[in-house]
């Protein structure tokens, strides 16, 4: 019964924060997740989210999202780890007057000078292998923006971070895979899909509301 309970409360959340997405006008949000399919990432692509996660890590995604545009034009567009190879220095220089961490831009540089070097075919094989393994490998990639990196390019997985966590805690789950595989099943939806709704919703409204608050609305 408490088992049925807890799905069910979980459920509700999901059907609220999916409305506010559809009510929002986040459908591309829900299309773009949808249609990512892993395996199908172009080098492109793998630049693109890479360099999106590593900006993201400690940042909110607003912000990172107001400049991302002019990042991502500084590094060639992510057309491919060699043109970013090949004017290092200059994409670096024009990144930071967009985004001020040399870390994290240095980070990016330093991802497309890697798969320059070896190869996105290798890259590509390695972390369709393991993913979340393989991705750690990368700067700025750890145990948790692994999985943000993993579902962007198409992995069906939930991301652990910290919206998720106190979800997952305040509706008495062990975790935020086991949350969002639960409604997977319940919705038809995949986990990648469940955790971008629930994250999208919980993002947009704290800190003015507390995941307690927003569980019971």
């Amino acid at each position: 019964m408490l088992d049925t309970h807890r799905k069910m409360t979980a459920l509700g959340v999901y059907q609220h924060a999916l409305a506010y997405m559809h009510e929002s006008g986040r459908s591309v949000e829900l299309d773009w997740q949808r249609d990512s399919v892993f395996g199908a990432f172009t080098e492109t692509d793998f630049l693109r989210e890479t360099a999106w996660v590593i900006l993201c890590s400690g940042f909110r995604e607003t912000a990172v999202r107001r400049v991302f545009d002019y990042v991502s034009l500084a590094f060639c567009d992510w057309e491919s780890a060699g043109s970013i190879a090949a004017s290092a220095a200059h994409c670096k220089a024009a990144a930071l007057e967009a985004f001020r961490s040399k870390a994290k831009i240095g980070a990016i540089v330093e991802t497309a000078l890697a798969v320059d070097q070896i190869g996105f075919d290798y890259v590509r094989q390695r972390v369709l292998t393991d993913p979340i393994v393989e991705l750690q490998a990368f700067p700025f990639i750890g145990p948790i923006t692994a999985f943000h990196l993993a579902k962007n390019l198409g992995f069906d997985t939930a991301k652990p971070d910290r919206h998720l966590v106190r979800l997952a805690q305040v509706l008495d789950y062990p975790d935020a895979h086991r949350l969002c595989s639960d409604l997977s099943q319940m919705t038809g939806e995949s986990s990648k899909v469940v955790d971008l709704v629930l994250w999208r919703y919980l993002a947009d409204h704290l800190p003015r509301s507390s995941v307690e608050m927003l569980v019971a609305a």
